[in-house]
């Protein structure tokens, strides 16, 4: 049984979303996936003008509507009804998307994040916000000033992971969703230097390493042993997130996995480095 047969594709008819078009139907193709696209109308942003002419149940209907009317028109080539089905919820955008793919047992969420100058508005926007709440993976764009990623193909994924409980559950995911469409799979450790100004070293053949760094190298083997996985592991020395995004930068990749936490919690499943790597990664992110 394939790890993705469904996909979500939340669209709010902006330029962003029209740029995703290619590369959601390109990572559909490659998983051999069906793709539905969803749009949630916002029922409380009406003017005063409108709720003073107006009752609000006539308001909300009407609304719905035109929802329902534009997306039934989005993308109608890319994406033709007969084949693409189409989703319309109301509330708040974040949480009717986790809902419905939760509900619906959705595989994978698709969607863009924020480009160009405003990616540091990505904390509290509805994308972080889907991939705090979302129980699927969500496979998020880069922030570029075009847009549009480039095509999803199948030459090397990255796989971010630490040494926590969860590193198992992550690596098993990143190994089989690689395999299944023939990627080579590489994983990427960062080592916390025990002096904050060290410079990051990514230099993976040395005479001498640290201990850290040795301990690191055992218990990754044991972990891609229990995994099965073989893949090539890189592991970076010093600041946690600067020694990670210095690797991914100076990869050529497709994707890059990083884990989340599988439950909630109270304080949600997404961490600060999560959210930097989302952030700044040179290509898109695949948050299991």
């Amino acid at each position: 049984m394939s790890l993705i047969e469904n996909i979500l594709y939340p669209v709010d008819f902006s330029p962003a979303c029209v740029a995703m078009a290619p590369y959601v139907k390109r990572a559909a193709n490659l998983v051999n996936a069906k793709v539905s696209l969803l749009h949630v109308v916002d029922l409380v942003s009406h003017n005063g003008f409108e709720l003073y002419l107006r009752a609000p149940s006539e308001i909300a209907e009407e609304h719905l509507e035109i929802g329902r009317e534009r997306l039934n028109a989005f993308l109608s080539s890319e994406f033709p009804q007969d084949r693409y089905s189409r989703i319309l919820a109301s509330g708040d955008a974040a949480t009717q998307i986790a809902r419905v793919a939760r509900e619906s047992k959705f595989d994978l969420i698709i969607m863009p994040t924020h480009s160009g100058l405003f990616r540091q508005r990505l904390i509290g926007s509805t994308t972080a916000k889907v991939i705090n709440d979302a129980d699927c993976p969500v496979l998020t764009s880069t922030h570029a000033k075009t847009v549009a990623p480039k095509p999803l193909e199948h030459r090397e994924w990255l796989c971010a992971i630490g040494l926590s409980s969860n590193s198992e559950r992550v690596l098993r995911y990143a190994s089989q969703a690689a395999t299944e469409v023939n990627a080579k799979l590489a994983i990427i450790h960062a080592v916390q230097s025990a002096n904050p100004e060290v410079l990051i070293d990514i230099g993976l053949e040395e005479q001498i390493e640290s201990a850290e760094r040795q301990e690191a190298r055992r218990k990754l083997a044991e972990l891609q042993q229990r995994v099965g996985s073989t893949a090539a592991v890189r592991i970076p020395v010093g600041s946690i997130k600067d020694a990670l995004l210095e690797t991914v930068r100076q990869a050529d990749a497709d994707v890059l996995m990083i884990g989340r936490s599988p439950q909630p919690g109270a304080s949600g499943r997404m961490r600060d480095l999560t959210y930097a790597v989302v952030r700044d990664s040179p290509f898109p992110v695949l948050t299991i």
